[in-house]
């Protein structure tokens, strides 16, 4: 039985001088090692791309399969590949990720100034650079499908729908905060729009978004809901990669074939450690296959490209073929949070990144391409500034959480049912507690 793993797409070539040989899915470098894949489900494979050689890379096999799979990404030196024709957006679509991009860059200065004020407390970690993932997943999702965020979660939640002045307002620590003013900024969470929540813990939000893909395949298998096709999206970052869940999970996902995708945000720093030194194969993608999956990197700092991987990796999970891991590598403009110096990085390399902001690549792409033009863009900049503004605005006249709500949901109920809003074990409400004998 071949695995899925096995069809392994060579994405993007953000470093080699990679040329398409007369085989359509072998490539050959220009230190002359032939590389190659089996025909892919995912776009790209068959493409041809010129970049340029930094590193030998040495091919190795999969376990499901005889062919050879090839890492061909270095994830420090890269250069800029040309977008290619065929991964142009309608105007509508180009309006719309324009806008949630730069909704998330706007929304985090403003988080920036405002915990300078003093507005806002503990720990604030901010998503700038990195808009290009969110905005690249996100906006293809259903609203019935479920995101899975970290602590850097105040993007992923307004890219879901997650309205700004929820999301302002539980940052300010107020009661008409997504959750109540009692998440804070490392803890958005809406039912309403499925964010499952930011988990400050590297690593504890990939089990729940495991279990919730789990949910989408026994409603459908199980329960019978025909129409039950919802996705799991879960993102995490490079220093996760490390951690026991991720592998536990990737298994699990694999050996039951769940609607997930994991999406590493690889920033290439876990706090101020840098991470290849932190990993003995910085090729994160390349753990895919070993469990039977798909395993793809994309340029994190191209939203056109990540949307075409994304495309394929969700059309993927909601067919019931099962899960894929992306690795989109990308940059945090920012230190790890607003209290972190950003000492450590080498400034050229913030700089390198920096030219490459994902906005403004955007921003040129849609003007060239003639989708849009210059004023539809402003209008949309100035629209998403005074939607921030009214943001701040709301969150600074909300009101306090009241007393009563500090001990909610803090202690366990040994009977197990919880405790409500007011007070109280669950388990006492009749109504709470009706029909459950007969379960």
């Amino acid at each position: 039985m071949a695995f899925v793993g096995a069809k392994i797409k060579i994405i993007q070539p953000l470093n080699l001088n990679v040329h398409a040989s007369t085989h359509p899915h072998s490539f050959t470098s220009n230190n002359n090692c032939k590389f190659t894949s089996l025909s892919s489900p995912f776009l790209g494979s068959t493409r041809t791309h010129t970049l340029t050689l930094t590193r030998s890379i040495s091919p190795r096999r999969s376990a499901a399969s005889s062919s050879t799979v090839v890492a061909v990404s270095d994830v420090v030196k890269e250069k800029k590949a040309k977008s290619t024709s065929n991964l142009l957006l309608t105007k509508e679509e180009g309006l719309e990720v324009y806008e949630d991009m730069y909704l998330g860059r706007a929304f985090e200065d403003m988080c920036a100034q405002m915990y300078y004020r003093g507005k806002m407390f503990g720990f604030v970690h901010l998503y700038n650079g990195q808009e290009a993932v969110s905005s690249g997943f996100i906006k293809l999702l259903k609203k019935e499908d479920s995101v899975v965020s970290t602590y850097r979660d105040h993007v992923h939640a307004l890219s879901k729908g997650v309205p700004a002045r929820a999301v302002m307002s539980e940052l300010f620590g107020k009661k008409t905060g997504c959750c109540r003013g009692q998440g804070g900024s490392m803890h958005m969470f809406s039912a309403e729009h499925n964010v499952l929540g930011g988990f400050a813990f590297i690593g504890e939000g990939i089990p729940v978004a495991t279990g919730a893909a789990f949910t989408s395949k026994y409603k459908r298998e199980v329960l019978k809901e025909a129409d039950c096709d919802h996705v799991t999206l879960a993102f995490f970052g490079d220093g996760t990669a490390n951690n026991g869940q991720f592998f536990e999970c990737l298994n699990m996902a694999a050996l039951w074939k769940l609607p997930i995708i994991f999406v590493v945000e690889n920033n290439l720093w876990a706090i101020g450690m840098s991470h290849l030194r932190a990993t003995s194969d910085p090729e994160i993608w390349k753990k895919g296959p070993a469990f039977g999956m798909p395993g793809v990197h994309v340029d994190g700092m191209d939203v056109l490209k990540v949307r075409e991987v994304a495309k394929e990796a969700i059309g993927r999970a909601r067919r019931g073929e099962g899960p894929t891991l992306v690795e989109c590598e990308t940059y945090r403009f920012r230190g790890h949070s607003l209290a972190d110096p950003d000492e450590l990085r080498d400034p050229a390399e913030k700089a390198h990144y920096a030219a490459r902001d994902p906005i403004t690549q955007l921003k040129k792409y849609l003007i060239e391409s003639k989708l849009v033009s210059e004023a539809d863009l402003k209008a949309i900049e100035k629209k998403i500034d005074e939607v921030v503004e009214d943001a701040v605005e709301f969150a600074d006249e909300s009101p306090a959480p009241s007393r009563s709500q500090l001990l909610e949901n803090v202690f366990a109920d040994p009977r197990g049912f919880g405790i409500g809003p007011d007070g109280k074990y669950r388990c006492e409400d009749p109504k709470f507690t009706e029909g459950t004998a007969q379960v």
